[in-house]
């Protein structure tokens, strides 16, 4: 009987560091911080049909959507939470303040692609924290969006009903 061992991400990383696979800056090229002449970086996040526009700098913590305070715009706490997980996986919460625009789709897709967005500025600010982002699957843009709809169909997929009589 095999007893079944399960790993953690330590574990991993130490593999991944002993293979040689973990240990980037000695193979890969080094990528250069890209910040503007205030100290921000700037990045687009897009999921389903909204697009968000994000500028990161080094603050409070303070996010701002639109102008508006990040408990204003997203009242969901869930959405709330979506915005904190590229901060909380880099472990830098409350670290960097956000100011982001969004337009399009509704409020889970805003909130997925602010979430893109901050990733991506992030590893503009950062490109050390691109490792961890693209593990953590923050820099990947889900690609999935609302199917059309066909022509002889009440919806994309649904029929009309039918009429016996």
């Amino acid at each position: 009987m095999a007893i079944q061992q399960t790993r953690t991400l330590a574990d991993l990383k130490d593999l991944a560091i002993a293979t040689g696979a973990g240990a980037p800056e000695q193979d890969a090229v080094q990528r250069e911080p890209k910040r503007d002449a205030l100290g921000r970086s700037y990045a687009t996040g897009r999921r389903k049909d909204a697009v968000a526009r994000v500028w990161i700098k080094p603050g409070r913590g303070d996010i701002s959507v639109n102008g508006k305070k990040v408990g204003q715009y997203f009242a969901r706490p869930v959405l709330r939470m979506l915005l904190t997980q590229p901060f909380l996986v880099a472990d830098r919460y409350n670290q960097f303040d956000v100011n982001c625009t969004v337009t399009g789709g509704g409020l889970s897709g805003q909130a997925g692609a602010v979430r893109h967005g901050i990733s991506r500025a992030l590893t503009n600010y950062e490109p050390g924290l691109r490792t961890i982002l693209k593990a953590a699957g923050f820099l990947t843009r889900d690609p999935r969006v609302v199917e059309r709809k066909k022509y002889g169909r009440a919806k994309a997929r649904r029929s009309f009903q039918f009429s016996k009589r």
